[in-house]
């Protein structure tokens, strides 16, 4: 039977349901991992959609039958699932999400030891493989599961380590909206409430895979009211949301007005460099200008990195960087196992306004006016490559720099912008900078789409 696996994508798995990914699917990936990494103890963890627990489930008996034990976290972020893979010396783990994809998907994210990613260049490809090849056979072996399998809660040790990012005593009582979209972040917020100074309004907090109030996705513009509202109304002064998973977290200010991560990223990238002169920081190839001149600035190292979450971390430990960014809303910390976290970004942030006189909209106003940006740009392209090339054929005469990092980015005197293909969504992304001028990115921003769609 010839077995389906185009849901594996360049750094994890995200498929439609039933046809990419289902609970036959689930299990060939928990014995191919077994086959491939031969782990002998694996977290598990999921994210709220309805179909998690059982392609969990699955997942489980395909790793157990392939002889691994089994650390099942349950409903979890998917960060949790990285600490907890590093904080219990596992020698792997599976996280159970499709992120912020439509309703009908879901996906996995898969570690190895110390929470070193799976990308399609260290593993993911060759477990592809032994999916569509092998006939593997489940075990009936009931007393089998209940041997190998174990129900960890890692709340707790995970709130101790989140926690020991900020000095609590440096922290002021603020008012802070926290979006949780009906994801996972609200147990996350539940457990370190206790311990923080702030009021907390909350809204969309309770975990719902009907998604009630949308996918949660704070990157599209009809996710945001809900926060920006909450913002206004309380008075707050600052607001988060996440998307499903918690890998990511997205900050608006005092205004409610939406900051994007790209800017975020310059913020904490001098917070770093302030503790830790020529520390080394990752960054990917979207959007640079901002990151690039405020590293520079603070005596820093900026590498730039394919884009994608395996790519950074492998990228941030081969040069051993303190910290690494996507505009996307990434953010890395290598404390953190290098890996990316949603909730030590936005407490950093609380901290830099607690022991400040700044409200968050003037830690970013001069990176905005500086290097204003065309916001993601996002078309559904029929042929993606061909109408890249077109763009770079009419453009190429006239750019200073050409870079094929991600993708296809080039550089003038006064602008630059980068377009590539998704890795997740069959659509192509674009996004441009200048230099202190708005106009210039909006007219930029009708040429290059022009030439992307004629």
């Amino acid at each position: 039977m010839k077995i389906n696996v185009n849901g594996f994508k360049a750094y994890d798995i995200r498929g439609r349901l039933p046809n990419e990914l289902n609970e036959d699917i689930a299990y060939r990936i928990g014995r191919a991992y077994v086959e491939h990494l031969n782990p002998l103890k694996v977290a598990v963890g999921y994210d709220i959609r309805l179909s998690s627990p059982s392609l969990a489930k699955s997942l489980t008996y395909g790793l157990i039958d392939g002889g691994a034990e089994v650390i099942e976290l349950g409903l979890v972020g998917t960060e949790e699932v990285y600490f907890a893979t590093s904080h219990l010396g596992l020698d792997g783990g599976i996280m159970v999400t499709a992120s912020h994809n439509p309703i009908e998907y879901n996906g996995m994210k898969m570690v190895r030891e110390n929470a070193i990613p799976l990308s399609g260049d260290t593993g993911l490809n060759e477990i592809k493989q032994l999916v569509s090849e092998r006939s593997y056979v489940r075990s009936d072996n009931a007393s089998l599961y209940a041997l190998k399998s174990k129900r960890y809660g890692i709340s707790r040790e995970y709130t101790q380590h989140i926690l020991s990012y900020v000095n609590s005593k440096r922290l002021r009582p603020l008012k802070i909206v926290v979006n949780a979209g009906n994801g996972a972040a609200g147990h996350m917020i539940d457990s370190i409430e206790p311990f923080l100074p702030f009021q907390f309004i909350k809204i969309n907090h309770e975990p719902d895979g009907n998604f009630p109030n949308g996918i949660p996705n704070p990157l599209l513009n009809e996710c945001r009211d809900a926060t920006i509202n909450a913002v206004r109304a309380n008075n707050a002064d600052f607001g988060v949301a996440w998307d499903g998973d918690v890998d990511r977290c997205f900050l608006f200010d005092e205004n409610g007005d939406f900051i994007e991560g790209y800017y975020i990223v310059g913020l904490l990238a001098k917070a770093f460099l302030e503790k830790d002169n020529g520390a080394k920081i990752i960054h990917d190839p979207r959007l640079t200008w901002n990151t690039l001149d405020i590293v520079n600035e603070y005596g820093g190292i900026a590498i730039q990195s394919k884009t994608g979450h395996a790519f950074i971390k492998e990228r941030m430990r081969q040069e051993d960087a303190v910290y690494g960014g996507e505009m996307s809303a990434h953010h890395y910390f290598k404390d953190f196992s290098y890996c990316d976290s949603g909730m030590i970004p936005w407490l950093l942030i609380a901290e830099l306004i607690s022991t400040s006189q700044l409200k968050l909209s003037e830690f970013v106003s001069k990176s905005k006016q500086k290097f204003p940006i065309s916001g993601e740009v996002n078309r559904v392209i029929g042929n993606a490559n061909s109408a890249v090339s077109k763009v770079y054929d009419a453009l190429n005469d006239r750019a200073l720099v050409t870079d094929f990092t991600d993708g296809l980015s080039m550089e003038f005197e006064s602008w630059r912008f980068n377009l590539r293909s998704s890795n997740t969504e069959p659509v192509v992304r674009l996004n441009i900078e200048s230099k202190e001028n708005d106009e210039l990115v909006a007219e930029k921003t009708k040429l290059v789409l022009s030439l992307l769609e004629s």
